[in-house]
């Protein structure tokens, strides 16, 4: 059985040193914090996929909230996805609602559709984001969602207030992989602290997403390595007995 993913959000090529250093498996690369993170330039990337070599998935969001925007910025952002993917970028996280909290399907397979790089094994791959934690039916969007190639994992917390409320959903979610609309893997993350880890692991949970949790400065300082590597520690640990 391989050993569970740890995500690490970076935004610099010095955060991604530090993420790989600690024992992170993945970035997800993003810019501007403050808004709960939007999609970093073609530059950072480029810089960031020389720095190491992690997979990297790069955030595709234009503004603060989960709504597609208007035509111009949406237009806007689909022409930054494809000079991502031109530069390198093969794998991504998306994800947008409609105002009653359905999700967009339409905006969702548009910018899936922009950084495909064709069938089969060259497929990009993503995540739909928590955009789902605040989706007025999750098992909906999800079944909506099933057939778009290269979706292949949720980010979640299984609530907008985070895990603490969302470990039930979590588990219940963990409890259906491989039904329809559950095939992706579920990625845990928002509000995620160590103490979480050993009932989502005994749920069967295997992925893992932190963002402040590896910045023990907060979110003006770096990465640090040994926080990364003490959740790089714990995720090492047999799964425990429920």
């Amino acid at each position: 059985m391989s050993r569970p993913i740890l995500e690490v959000i970076a935004l610099n090529p010095a955060d991604a040193i530090a993420a790989q250093a600690g024992g992170a498996d993945r970035l997800e690369l993003v810019t501007d914090m403050a808004a709960d993170g939007l999609t970093p330039s073609r530059e950072t990337f480029a810089a960031v996929r020389s720095a190491v070599d992690l997979p990297v998935r790069v955030m595709l969001r234009a503004a603060d909230g989960f709504a597609a925007g208007d035509p111009v910025a949406f237009d806007a952002l689909c022409e930054a996805a494809a000079a991502l993917h031109s530069e390198g970028a093969d794998e991504f996280v998306l994800g947008f609602l409609t105002d009653d909290g359905g999700v967009d399907l339409a905006a969702v397979t548009a910018l899936a559709e922009v950084v495909r790089a064709g069938g089969g094994v060259d497929e990009s791959r993503w995540t739909f984001h928590r955009a789902i934690d605040r989706a007025a039916d999750r098992d909906g969007l999800r079944k909506r969602l099933a057939d778009l190639p290269g979706l292949d994992t949720y980010l979640t917390a299984g609530s907008a207030h985070g895990v603490d409320d969302g470990l039930p959903t979590l588990a219940e979610e963990a409890a259906r992989i491989g039904t329809p609309g559950y095939e992706p893997r579920v990625m845990a993350g928002g509000g995620l602290r160590l103490d979480h880890l050993p009932a989502l692991r005994a749920a069967g949970i295997d992925a893992f997403h932190i963002g402040g949790a590896a910045r023990p400065a907060g979110w003006a300082g770096p990465v640090d390595a040994a926080a990364v590597g003490r959740w790089r520690t714990a995720l090492d640990a047999p799964v425990p007995v429920a």
